[in-house]
């Protein structure tokens, strides 16, 4: 353990590497950085990583809430010996540069997640908890403990303001997450100045009322920091240590103003604050030797401990509990055994035989619903309640649930899925943004996907849902028209590892359909129908590829031939190449898609869309549908 004059080099090492980025880049957040780095330094001594090897499964996760402290975290990175060099610091902010604004999973070596947005990591680290109880309830033993770390969050009063917060805690504290370590920088200072301005609430009883343990110390008080970091490892509970704080500490006249939040603290103030700290104020990012060297310990120590647990691994009373991690990181698809389907059902239904089936194949799979499992169907029969089993109940929080996904599924050998209504998909917009951003496979079940909702009415009936997250990068949106379809999109939703996929599934029943003519549903869209000499083509997704069956069979009647394709996955149809687009839409029929919801992007593909112009409305399903319509007769007279 270093001593404290050590420590205050080191600390002022950190302080300096993060004014010195921002003051380069002429962007970015030196406070923060500044009034986090005595707790960084003591931070460094408990915490159990490996450099060599940031993906070592039984690591510490830290996880830096508050993503504007990104000069605290590219420094330290630089210090422990992540692989960053002092030229990368030097291009903080800029393109294509290592030291991106705001930490990016898979793009700067050691970070865990990618942070942004308030509030999220705080969800992330309950999820890094989470994920960490379940494997170790599955390969863990009274004699040994395989999985045995601890996960650590540095979050600061903007991310204990959001609601998402508020959520993930209540989880936490539920759950007796005994490994979690929440330091909250409380420097009471935002954006807009002081936090008096904003909020008023007792922080420690919030906490204390959700299921934790609160400890508080002074953050610049190196014995007062690491007494509260030892005590907090010993606890059976969540922990929340209060570090009361100054931001910008030690930048003379811009300690504790809300002024260093966000922008440079300008040449002068830096070379004083070095000067006062016996740094050479003529000297940029630099870092003493010996601070250094005490740094680059944890490559050493990190490396050490990884070889131990391996080492441990190969121990023949683990051969079981292996057998079981093994199980784990390699899942294998192929014992995955489909149900299929012979006659109409809603798309629900088959979903949740579908996720039974990957359940038994997979013991890596897991999940819940907010609250909804009953109509989403996602309970997993037979498979027991978190931590040892593997139905979780997140509880009306949607928000916090795809967060707390997004890390398990970044923890290492775990797939989780979670549920909700489709229309309370706005909740957890955030997080499904962050899993596409990041390239997390989530897998997200929403059911009661259109006016087919019925009597619930406007407010639970989504009409632009379709066309948001169609929007969204990398995210793959499933609505599937009836259990054939869905069963392709899980297949093919399993090996896109690198991204995130929704189901969006009906509450009314849909029939069977007939199979296909061209292509197939896991190439997104496939033509389903067809006539020689067809005129029109009819697109849809979901429940109204039957209606478009019904209109082709009227048309038929009348003497036009008429082309149907369905399109399961609108984002993965129109990524094949053209060749096999234009096999599928014969670009010389007049085509029309219909769809319940907006619908405005199927005008990549269509000359003209039926959809939804207006909310819905509370009534039976089939009297919306002919309200809005959405009837044979109706569609007929449109496409005349």
């Amino acid at each position: 353990m270093a001593d404290n004059n050590m420590r205050q080099k080191m600390a002022n090492s950190i302080r300096f590497l993060a004014a010195d980025m921002v003051q380069q880049a002429n962007s970015g957040h030196p406070g923060a950085p500044m009034g986090l780095a005595d707790v960084a330094v003591v931070l460094s001594e408990h915490l159990k990583h490996n450099p060599k090897n940031p993906s070592w499964l039984n690591r510490d996760r830290l996880v830096f809430s508050g993503g504007h402290a990104t000069g605290l975290i590219y420094s330290l990175y630089y210090l422990w010996g992540y692989g960053l060099e002092i030229e990368d610091l030097k291009q903080f902010r800029q393109l294509d540069s290592l030291t991106p604004g705001h930490p990016e999973f898979g793009h700067t070596a050691g970070v865990e997640i990618t942070t942004g947005p308030l509030g999220q990591g705080v969800a992330n680290a309950v999820g890094f908890s989470m994920a960490s109880k379940f494997v170790g309830a599955q390969v863990n033993s009274e004699t040994a403990k395989l999985i045995d770390h601890n996960v650590y969050c540095l979050c600061g009063d903007g991310d204990l303001e959001e609601g998402i917060s508020y959520e993930a805690c209540s989880i936490a504290g539920h759950n007796k997450l005994d490994n979690l370590i929440v330091i909250y920088d409380s420097n009471r200072i935002t954006i807009e100045g002081n936090t008096d301005l904003s909020i008023s609430e007792d922080i420690r009883a919030r906490f204390e009322s959700q299921g934790w343990e609160v400890l508080e110390c002074n953050g610049h008080d190196y014995d007062e920091i690491d007494a509260a970091i030892t005590q907090a490892k010993k606890a059976d509970r969540p922990v929340l240590i209060i570090a009361n704080t100054i931001i910008a500490k030690g930048a003379g006249e811009l300690e504790g103003s809300h002024h260093s939040h966000g922008a440079p603290l300008g040449e002068e103030i830096i070379a004083n604050a070095k000067k006062g700290a016996g740094f050479d104020p003529e000297k940029k990012f630099f870092v003493p030797e010996d601070a250094l060297a005490r740094f680059r310990c944890a490559i050493e120590a990190g490396d050490l401990a990884e070889r131990e647990w391996i080492h441990s691994l190969k121990t023949a009373p683990l051969m079981e509990q292996n057998e079981a991690l093994d199980a784990l990181q390699n899942p294998d698809f192929s014992r995955i055994e489909y149900p299929t389907f012979d006659k109409a059902d809603a798309t629900r239904n088959t979903n949740g035989k579908i996720l039974n089936a990957i359940a038994r194949a997979l013991p890596s799979f897991l999940g819940g619903s907010a609250d909804l499992s009953p109509s989403n169907k996602t309970y997993l029969n037979d498979m027991g309640t978190f931590p040892k089993g593997r139905n979780i109940y997140f509880g009306i929080r949607e928000h916090a649930m795809a967060s707390i996904a997004n890390a398990m599924a970044l923890y290492g050998p775990l797939m989780p899925f979670t549920s909700t209504f489709f229309v309370f998909s706005d909740y957890l917009k955030p997080a499904a943004r962050i899993a596409a951003l990041t390239g997390i496979q989530q897998f997200f079940v929403w059911t009661h996907d259109s006016i087919g909702v019925g009597e619930d009415g406007p407010t639970h009936q989504p009409i632009e849902h379709l066309s948001q997250f169609r929007a969204l990068p990398n995210f793959y949106v499933w609505r599937p028209a009836d259990g054939r379809e869905n069963v392709a999109a899980w297949q093919t939703a399993l090996e896109m590892r690198k991204s995130p996929s929704a189901f969006v599934c009906s509450r009314q029943s849909l029939a069977l359909l007939p199979d296909g003519v061209v292509g197939d549903a896991s190439r997104g869209g496939y033509l389903l129908a067809s006539d020689n000499d067809a005129v029109i083509t009819l697109m849809a997704s979901g429940s109204e590829v039957e209606l478009a069956l019904h209109v082709k069979e009227a048309l038929n009647e009348k003497g036009v031939p008429a082309n149907v394709v369905s399109v399961p996955c609108y984002d993965l149809f129109i990524e094949q190449d053209q060749a096999y687009i234009d096999s599928i839409i014969d670009k010389n029929t007049k085509r029309v898609a219909i769809e319940a919801a907006r619908g405005l992007e199927w005008y990549r593909l269509a000359d003209e869309v039926i959809g939804m112009d207006s909310f819905g409305a509370s009534a039976p399903a089939a009297q919306l549908f002919e309200k809005f319509g959405f009837t044979v007769e109706q569609i007929l007279e449109k496409i005349k």
